[in-house]
């Protein structure tokens, strides 16, 4: 019960704050809290956690809280600025109909957007399940033997797969490396600025030109080719596909996936590398975003596959079971060796998209796909009918033709609220699902109005590409994409799978570094809105004023916070981010004619993006060591700056520090980098210790990035979406990364470094409700609440487990780690302790990083005491069984933490060959009797046996026949 004394009580608006609802501490327990931690008061304990010298002099210049039917009421205003246009632009992103199936159980189920990403297996089965679905229909549709679960987006995915064909081309080779890489000029243009963006700091050379007349040389890494391409036109690839085979030349086709129901795959004509984007599978255009990505590959270039990959293996017990596969190739483990920083995939919309899929059919797609032929034809007709030429004579959905008229034409389109896509004199029109016979009609008839003559609309009896061209091979022939297309069985499958899955709804996800806080639903509920969800992310900036206003709010808002000047929304994952503020401070180097400039500082604690981001932009890369304490070790920085500092382009730091310490020397660290010339970046991942009490612009730093779906409560979506943004001073701001089709970014700023404008803008209607409904005041009192349940979870443990590194007067920040590696001795790990917290009904905290053999804790503020108490409850009954071990009362090879997690199958089968009973095994402690038992579907997983094996879509027909 919460019990509030009479100044809380009488605060405007209490009772129907935001702010109340978001923290979970009432005023009661905050007393009890404090008293065991032995602070009088909250501001106390912030005090001795936070170096005074580093403190915010002043509140933050933020607007008070709104309460939530307030901000809904104000969204809905500002979302009437923009204007839902019928949209022809194509370009990558289309119209699409969700089914409400999946909108309603997925998208919108808090049971699917609030799980993390699927480490601990045993209890991600269920997206796993339809990740795997996902590499299955992206295999089939594409012909190729494997793919990934999930990229960024298009343009991101096909810049990995340049410098994938950088790696593969050149490993072969001891002299004459290649260093060129063709891009054909009817490739996407914001694909085409990304190539750039990616291909300059690591030395490729981009040539552009027509693939007809490419000359093929030895010095080509790889081709990029599109397919439709930006006109529309379907050419036909193979002899130039053929010609780059025998040359040795790496062939990376950028795919329409929708286009794959009808046209002839790349994977049956010799590509490499197929990439592409899935949003026309279910997945709302969002104005650029979140979308899932899709990689697939020729097997021999799996294990160089760049992000997630999800295969099959088996449990303890023998029986199939999924996980991420071949995670010894990830950023993770290889840091600065690695060739991706991908840290966040697009898991929430790849599953989306997947059962787009599983829904449809092939059947359904196929006459999707050859519904949206159709229309084109009708379309193309019409725009013939009017005496226009048009420029490719092939197409699936798109017809391209060049006219004089181009204004007039956008003139009658746009005042008849239809958009088409205009490059110079060269107007574009794409259908897609959502395109009716009405607007159709509409788009000719205003056209018309244009030339002054009569138009006809009329359908082809033929394919409007050549036959030899037309998709002959099934796809999606698994039996999972056949069994669920009545509304019923669809809703029942999808529950099935989240029901193996744990997520918020059922506890606590107590990761370190990775805050997995509340994710509300009223910061969720607009991003479904039409005026939010159907908006092309190129439509004509005076039409989407709405979002203009929030991404101008949001951005002051964040530099606020951060102290800083200015901000980029655009990067859409935290990697992004680190990847695109180091570009700002290469930008800014070049620009003062600095091109030596190219050493990163990184402490040795760093998370494995930051080297592999670092290398991405050209660094190199030199490690400094950390003190027994955890913090940074100044003397071998200075050492290392003095052997450097004529090279010195950046630190990369982590504040507070990744072992969850303030460091208390963090200014003169940022003063030893400016005073040898170079740039402090701040990794922003605990910027959830931060907010309204310090910032990176007080400790010094140049820019940060904000992991969004970390400290301004974007939910993980079991893996993705996440967005990146990055905030500079004065120095860095010219040089904010542009985009090639709408203007942002600094007046010097670097190429794109994300297909759309603003990155996954749809999302960041959550941050901007977080802030808008917490005020400045329940910002800062968010910092304030995730420092104390992390201090409470601290001294509710001590005497029971030693936390590792704390502050000068022994506070942790937000985030702690304890120390599990005495227990090796009677062969206790810490991923023993971490599958068992499966069966307490936890996620088990963040497993060895930074330091093997630890657990990474952090609570967040949205906790309540009973279920951090839960939790600490949970991990002193786990030491009492690791004691029970030491003493030899149970088996070292054989008890409760080996054998963890039980199954519910295990516990109820007739057999039972454990010496400890079943009872302890499933229900060790009381709360799990009371509804908080959450069971693992499988045992625990061979990781090993499915590298081994490795299998990365559904099993075989067969194989499914005879199980």
């Amino acid at each position: 019960m919460r019990i509030l004394n009479y100044h809380y009580y009488m605060k405007p608006h209490y009772f129907d704050s935001f702010e109340r609802r978001h923290i979970g501490i009432s005023d009661s327990e905050m007393h009890i809290m404090l008293e065991l931690i032995g602070v009088d008061s909250l501001d106390q304990l912030v005090n001795e956690t936070i170096p005074n010298n580093i403190r915010m002099p002043e509140e933050l210049k933020i607007v008070e809280a709104v309460t939530e039917y307030e901000y809904l009421s104000n969204l809905k205003a500002i979302g009437s600025r923009n204007k839902i246009f019928t949209s022809f632009i194509g370009q990558g992103y289309y119209g699409t109909i969700t089914p409400s199936v999946i909108l309603r159980n997925i998208f919108q189920n808090p049971g699917w957007y609030t799980q993390y990403t699927p480490y601990q297996a045993e209890i991600a089965q269920g997206r796993l399940e339809a990740l795997l679905n996902f590499q299955t229909m992206v295999s089939d549709l594409t012909g190729m033997p494997i793919a990934n679960a999930s990229l960024l987006d298009e343009g991101t995915a096909a810049a990995e797969a340049m410098a994938m064909f950088e790696g593969i081309r050149n490993k072969k080779r001891k002299i004459g490396l290649a260093s060129k890489f063709f891009v054909d000029n009817t490739v996407f243009t914001q694909t085409k600025d990304i190539i750039i963006t990616r291909a300059q700091p690591i030395g490729i050379d981009v040539v552009f030109g027509d693939y007809k007349s490419a000359e093929l040389g030895d010095d080509i890494i790889g081709v990029l080719i599109q397919y439709p391409n930006a006109d529309g036109s379907v050419e036909d690839y193979r002899e130039f596909t053929k010609a780059c085979n025998e040359n040795e030349i790496l062939v990376c086709v950028a795919a329409d996936i929708m286009s794959l129901t009808q046209l002839i795959p790349p994977g049956e004509w010799g590509a490499d590398v197929v990439v592409g984007s899935t949003q026309r599978f279910g997945v709302p255009m969002g104005y650029g975003g979140p979308h899932a990505a899709f990689f697939a590959c020729k097997d021999e270039h799996k294990r160089l596959i760049p992000g997630r990959i999800i295969g099959m293996s088996i449990d303890r017990f023998g029986d199939s079971a999924l996980r991420m596969a071949l995670q010894t190739r990830e950023q993770h483990i290889r840091r600065e060796k690695a060739t991706s920083n991908i840290c966040t995939a697009q898991a929430l919309l790849a599953i989306m998209a997947s059962m787009y899929a599983v829904y449809h059919g092939q059947d359904g797609l196929r006459h999707i796909g050859s519904s949206i032929h159709t229309k084109a034809q009708k379309i193309a007709n019409g725009v013939i009918s009017l005496g226009y030429s048009i420029k490719n004579k092939t197409f699936f959905d798109t017809i391209t033709f060049e006219t004089s008229d181009a204004n007039k034409i956008k003139i009658a389109t746009e005042s008849n609220g239809i958009n088409l896509f205009y490059d110079k004199n060269k107007v574009s029109i794409s259908v897609d699902e959502t395109t009716t016979e009405k607007e159709i009609e509409k788009l000719i008839s205003a056209i018309a109005d244009v030339t002054g003559k009569p138009f006809s609309i009329s359908t082809n009896s033929r394919a409007s590409y050549p036959e030899s061209l037309a998709r002959t091979s099934g796809f999606c022939l698994h039996p999972i994409f056949s069994m669920n297309h009545t509304e019923s069985k669809m809703m029942r499958y999808i529950k099935r799978l989240e029901n193996k899955d744990l997520s918020l709804t059922h506890s606590m996800i107590s990761l370190g570094s990775c805050t997995m806080k509340l994710n509300a639903a009223t910061e969720l509920i607009p991003v479904s809105w039409p005026e939010f969800a159907n908006i092309h992310p190129f439509a004509p900036i005076e039409q989407v004023q709405g979002y203009a206003q929030i991404f101008e709010e949001l951005s002051a808002d964040l530099s606020e916070i951060t102290g800083f000047t200015a901000t980029s929304l655009q990067p859409n994952s935290g990697a992004q981010g680190e990847y695109a503020g180091l570009l700002t401070i290469k930008a800014y180097h070049e620009d003062r004619g600095d091109h030596h400039r190219n050493i990163a500082i990184i402490p040795s604690s760093a998370h494995g993006t930051n080297p592999a981001s670092a290398v991405m932009t050209g660094m190199k890369v030199v490690v400094v060591g950390c003190d027994a304490k955890g913090n940074i070790d100044v003397e071998d920085l200075k050492v290392k700056v003095e052997a450097n500092k004529e090279n010195l382009a950046a630190l990369m730091v982590t504040y507070p520090s990744t072992h969850g310490v303030f460091e208390t020397a963090i200014k003169e660290i940022c003063k030893l980098i400016h005073d040898n010339g170079g740039m402090v970046y701040m990794d922003g991942a605990n910027m959830n210790a931060q907010v309204g009490l310090t910032s990176p612009g007080l400790i010094g730093a140049d820019v940060c990035h904000l992991n969004l779906h970390k400290t301004f409560a974007i939910p993980h979506g079991g893996g993705g979406p996440g967005m990146g943004p990055i905030c500079v001073n004065d120095k860095l701001k010219p040089f904010l990364p542009g985009h090639s089709l709408v203007k942002t970014g600094g007046e010097k700023g670097t190429h794109a470094v994300s297909a759309a404008p603003w990155g996954s803008a749809s999302i960041l209607l959550i941050s901007y409700g977080y802030i808008k409904m917490l005020g400045k005041n329940g910002l800062t009192n968010s910092t304030k609440y995730a420092i104390l349940n992390a201090n409470y979870i601290k001294d509710r443990l001590k005497g029971t487990y030693d936390v590792l590194y704390t502050g000068e007067k022994g506070r942790a920040a937000h985030e702690l780690i304890i120390d599990l590696r005495a227990y090796k001795s009677v062969h206790v790990s810490a991923e023993d302790v971490a599958k068992r917290l499966i069966d307490y009904g936890f996620h088990a905290p963040t497993l060895s990083f930074p330091v093997a053999g630890t657990i990474m804790i952090e609570p967040t503020e949205s906790e309540s005491m009973d279920e951090l108490d839960r939790f600490c409850d949970a991990l002193i009954s786990i030491k009492g069984e690791i004691d029970e071990i030491a003493r030899g009362e149970m088996d070292a090879e054989h008890n409760m933490l080996t054998n963890a997690p039980h199954t519910q199958a295990e516990l109820t089968a007739d057999i039972w060959n454990h010496a400890y009973s079943r009872e302890k095994a499933a229900f060790p402690i009381k709360y799990l009797k009371d509804g908080y038992k959450f069971w693992a579907t499988v045992g625990r997983i061979d990781s090993a046996h499915g590298d081994r094996n490795l299998i990365c879509v559904c099993p075989p027909i067969e194989e499914y026949m005879e199980d």
